[in-house]
């Protein structure tokens, strides 16, 4: 073959409907925003609102974006919600094999946890990136843990962690009333603080929470419910005043 024959392969090859046919997700379109978690005595505890937002536009208020994984684990994400059920087959696949295994061993939430790394990198790595950040906690003979994953694959572990504006806006004051001995009440109720603040100033957040418990004994993940909230400070009034170029 000539080297005018192949190029004209080539380029027959790139114009195929199977090579215009993109396989990556190169911007996000459907997305959740914060999710915050935090370890307490008997376990972890996860929040995150159910808003959807196509754009800016806050389209969806029903997503579920809290998974119990296998036996031991929970998982929460923040980002492009079709990437999350991607990971969630992956997942299924994963726990069904272990279970297939029969060997009176399950996968806890340290070996999912550097699972999920790998996804995460191996897809950045590919140009590919799942646009997700990741919360996992779980419980496993008696240890608890704690930690999250970035799109890039970025991974630590903390005794409290949050995504998206919860970085900016729930670390502090986790920061500042966090202990190791919080009970399962507290733990809540320091949740619903940082949920509150991150309603009052992310566009994305809505009002529509749910908070999941995992423990020895399992995971729950409390039905949907609202925050009690005040828009009479005086900052809200006129959020503006006093700002350069304002009117």
């Amino acid at each position: 073959m000539n080297s005018m024959d192949s190029n004209q392969a080539k380029s027959s090859l790139l114009c195929s409907p199977e090579a215009s046919q993109s396989q990556r997700a190169p911007n996000p379109y459907v997305t959740g925003t914060s999710v915050v978690a935090l370890k307490y005595k008997d376990g972890v505890l996860m929040a995150a609102d159910m808003g959807g937002s196509y754009g800016s536009t806050l389209r969806y208020k029903s997503i579920e974006r809290m998974k119990p994984i296998g036996k031991h684990s929970l998982l929460g994400a923040s980002g492009e919600i079709s990437d999350f059920q991607e990971l969630l087959r992956y997942l299924d696949e994963l726990t069904q094999q272990d279970s297939m295994c029969d060997d009176g061993n399950s996968l806890g939430p340290k070996e999912i946890h550097s699972y999920l790394t790998r996804v995460m990198y191996n897809r950045r790595n590919k140009f590919d990136p799942l646009w997700n950040s990741l919360v996992l906690g779980g419980v496993k003979k008696g240890k608890t843990y704690l930690g999250m994953v970035t799109m890039i694959g970025v991974k630590f572990e903390d005794n409290h962690v949050a995504t998206g504006f919860g970085n900016h806006l729930a670390r502090p004051i986790l920061r500042d009333e966090w202990r190791e001995d919080l009970s399962f009440e507290e733990g809540v109720r320091l949740l619903e603080k940082c949920m509150r603040v991150l309603l009052y100033r992310d566009r994305s957040a809505v009002n529509k929470l749910q908070i999941a418990n995992i423990t020895k004994e399992g995971v729950t993940i409390s039905q949907p419910y609202s925050l009690k909230t005040s828009w009479n400070f005086s900052a809200f009034q006129n959020p503006t005043a006093g700002a350069q170029g304002s009117w």
